[in-house]
């Protein structure tokens, strides 16, 4: 029966304002276990501080039934209240500031919002290192001071640091870029900053909060011409695999210790990668020693039964997932089917409790079991810790470094006291939500481009496009080149958003989307002045007629910059900060997408059928823009102060098969490669007139043996100079560590011959020899 009207209403106020006073106290209180203030808990040993958080987690699974063991095996966590256990949500994101995707994590009028960092494909652009730690540490006290008013978890599923390995992929603009070294310092550096708890003095492994490193392995095709991540069996070779794929990964764990790993959607070679004990037990657990999870992305579980139909039954998916090594399940199917698994005899009940245990472990040193987090470590953390006014600040400095002066011919900087009318157009000149790409959070504030343009200068803006888009009618040319005839100078700012490339949509060109190609020539003849055009975007585009035509004076590849991209931009346009990005992917020609099919994950060139290779390290075609291009308002030179020797010989034991036979390689590891480490120092000058940093960047080319790549990132340091400064950056190179290569069966070796070092045009070649 239902109620009246005006009793329904009445209801529905009430129910409302319960609701939402029922909120703003659950955004006070944290959720946590084993309260101090429960008398009854205190005798529990996994309550018990003083044990190991190995201990306890054995403790708490030794009193689970397996009923209630399976619920502890998915990302909801169920509360279990006889043991005094809360309901937690192991699924938060923090790709490049806290996010709400993921329901584990929500803003409130207590805190609306957190500060948004650029994409990581733009932070890896700074090729600063000490950068990616330092976002690390805010965004992790921001997460911590949202927890303590229960408005976030301690499980955060970020970084991204699948490699950008084909221009095309949507989600290029969540990762590093597509170099190993690269990708692989800036996992350590983002996860380091994220987890370490030494600022709050916590001990016994305890962590700030968790990080994940994602998605293994081998993933990076979404949704291409019908091809889904879902169902996409990526084809790898054993080389490829441990030379490009798998590095970042290593170094997250080995070298970052990080919390967890998440394994893909996609299958590698035929197995799925979250049902494939190799990957997971076999390498993850057992080479690299992850102290920490394994957690699967969500529904992969689900996935590789009903979609990949891996396995005949859910009980045997839940059973191969679980004896794999996977230990937690985003999503609910091992909570659906395990029991019937262990009934079944496909899965041991120990099996069960070795996932657990882990997952506990976990929430052990995350102080989930320690009681209220106000009293603990960080628990001084709160809402006015959010949004300071330092992370922002640190968020457009981010955004300055990693922006990429692409050309130049003496436009910029400009100078605002020349400047009486600026046109700004184009789909992206008034982006907000754009430059904070995909897996965001709400923002402390955005600052457009238009906006930060605007501080500086009269502007007067036109879209150009209605949308990024920019097909149809949408192209609104007219009022555009008006603009730009009657401006003293004209930025355009163009490029991408997520209805162009996002998680699930990769795309099929690479050319600028709809129209803007014409927009930008358009406008461009009819500018009264120089013409500054800005790319927004994750992936990279051929804008060649940009490069070649005298009409655009410069080029910005902006990334999708955050919070305060427009800040970054006007200050990097108006001189206010010197340019020192660098390309992180290589710049492909539109052929490039016409001739090479995206699921083609050979990274090697075929010169019997012509196939090109991929990324700088491997690609022998021709670029739009390099790797590691960047252009400066300044001019910095290199010299060589000390090297390794020209000749370095390899000591091999006396039985070695090598002393006899001619060898194009040996083992990267063994006592011949003890006392082959070497610095090398490079002099780094401003000769020009304007401060500014340099990121120096150090590559090998290495005898052409194995498929060895034509060069490789050794390393990079960012130095800061002074108009005439000169300074040094030191490199340290193991020959075993660096200078080796991954033969066709998996295996590191050391290349004999010479291997030639290089920063810019300057060279050094070391001849390894027996």
């Amino acid at each position: 029966m239902a109620a009246p009207p005006f009793l329904a209403t009445a209801l529905l106020v009430l129910t409302i304002t319960a609701l939402c006073s029922g909120n703003a106290v659950r955004a006070q209180t944290p959720v946590f276990a084993c309260d101090a203030s429960n008398a009854t808990l205190a005798g529990y040993g996994f309550c018990n501080r003083k044990a190991s958080a190995s201990a306890r987690a054995k403790d708490l699974t030794s009193r689970l039934t397996l009923a209630e063991k399976v619920g502890f095996l998915v990302d909801k966590q169920a509360a279990l209240p006889r043991l005094g256990v809360p309901e937690y949500e192991w699924w938060s994101e923090a790709l490049h500031g806290v996010s709400y995707v993921g329901p584990g994590t929500r803003f409130s009028p207590l805190v609306p919002g957190a500060t948004s960092f650029p994409q990581p494909i733009l932070t890896a652009a700074s090729f600063n290192a000490s950068l990616f730690r330092a976002i690390g540490e805010v965004v992790s006290n921001e997460a911590r001071a949202m927890h303590n008013v229960g408005l976030a978890g301690l499980t955060f599923w970020s970084p991204n640091i699948n490699i950008f390995r084909d221009p095309r992929w949507g989600r290029g603009q969540e990762t590093p870029g597509e170099d190993p070294l690269l990708a692989s310092r800036y996992a350590v550096g983002y996860v380091t900053g994220l987890q370490d708890a030494g600022a709050g003095n916590a001990t016994d492994g305890a962590l700030k909060v968790a990080a994940c490193c994602k998605h293994y392995t081998a993933y990076d095709v979404d949704n291409w011409k019908g091809v889904e991540r879902y169902t996409f069996d990526a084809k790898v070779s054993q080389q490829d695999l441990d030379d490009t794929f798998q590095p970042p990964f290593k170094s997250c764990v080995v070298d970052g210790n990080v919390a967890s790993v998440m394994c893909s959607y996609n299958k590698v070679n035929g197995k799925p990668t979250c049902a494939d004990k190799d990957l997971l037990s076999g390498v993850i657990r057992g080479d690299w020693k992850l102290n920490g999870y394994i957690s699967s992305d969500c529904d992969s579980v689900d996935v590789l039964y009903n979609k990949q139909h891996y396995t005949k039954t859910p009980e045997e998916a839940a059973a191969i997932t679980i004896k794999s090594g996977l230990d937690l399940n985003c999503g609910t199917f091992l909570a659906e089917h395990t029991v019937a698994a262990v009934q079944a005899g496909l899965v041991s009940e120990e099996d069960v409790d070795r996932a657990i245990t882990n997952n506990f472990i976990m929430l052990m040193r995350l102080g989930f079991f320690d009681g209220d987090p106000r009293k603990l470590a960080f628990g001084g953390l709160g809402p006015s810790d959010v949004c300071t006014s330092s992370n922002q600040e640190l968020a457009r400095e981010t955004a300055r470094q990693g922006i990429v002066l692409l050309k130049n011919s003496g436009a910029l900087p400009l100078t605002s006291k020349s400047i009486k009318s600026m046109a700004v157009i184009g789909p992206n000149a008034n982006a907000s939500f754009t430059m904070i790409g995909n897996y965001e959070g709400t923002p402390c504030k955005y600052t457009t481009p238009l906006q930060g343009l605007g501080a500086n200068v009269a502007t007067v803006y036109q879209p150009g496009c209605s949308n990024v888009g920019c097909s149809g009618n949408s192209l609104q040319l007219s009022t555009a080149v008006a603009a730009a005839a009657s401006a003293d100078v004209t930025v355009l700012v163009v490029g991408a958003d997520q209805s162009i490339e996002r998680e699930s949509l990769d795309r099929t060109s690479l050319l600028l989307p709809g129209q803007q190609t014409q927009l930008i020539s358009a406008v461009a003849n009819a500018s009264s002045g120089p013409v500054i055009l800005v790319v927004m975007s994750g992936g990279p585009f051929d804008i060649s007629f940009a490069k070649a035509s005298d009409k655009i004076s410069a080029i910005l590849w902006v990334g999708y910059p955050g919070e305060a991209g427009g800040a970054a931009l006007a200050d990097i346009v108006f001189g206010h900060h010197n340019p020192s990005g660098r390309l992180p992917v290589t710049w492909y020609p539109a052929s490039y997408a016409d001739t090479v099919e995206m699921t083609d994950m050979r990274m090697r060139p075929d010169t019997s059928t012509g196939y090109p290779g991929r990324t700088y390290r491997f690609y022998t075609g021709e670029t739009v823009f390099a790797f590691g291009d960047g252009l400066s308002y300044t001019t910095m030179s290199h010299s060589l102060v000390s090297a390794p020797p020209s000749e370095v010989p390899v000591r091999l034991a006396e039985d070695h098969p090598c002393r006899a036979d001619e060898c194009a390689s040996v083992e990267a590891a063994g006592d011949h490669c003890e006392g082959l480490a070497y610095d090398v120092h490079v002099r780094v000058e401003n000769a020009g007139a304007v401060a500014g940093a340099h990121s120096v960047l150090l590559f090998s080319s290495p005898p052409s043996v194995h498929g060895a790549p034509a060069k490789h990132l050794l390393g990079f340091e960012k130095v800061s100079l002074a108009p005439g400064e000169a300074g040094t950056v030191a490199f340290r190179v193991d020959v075993c560590r660096d200078l080796s290569v991954v033969d066709e069966l998996g295996q590191r070796k050391v290349a004999l011959g010479g291997h030639t070092l290089h920063v810019g045009d300057l060279k050094h070649t070391m001849n390894l020899r027996v």
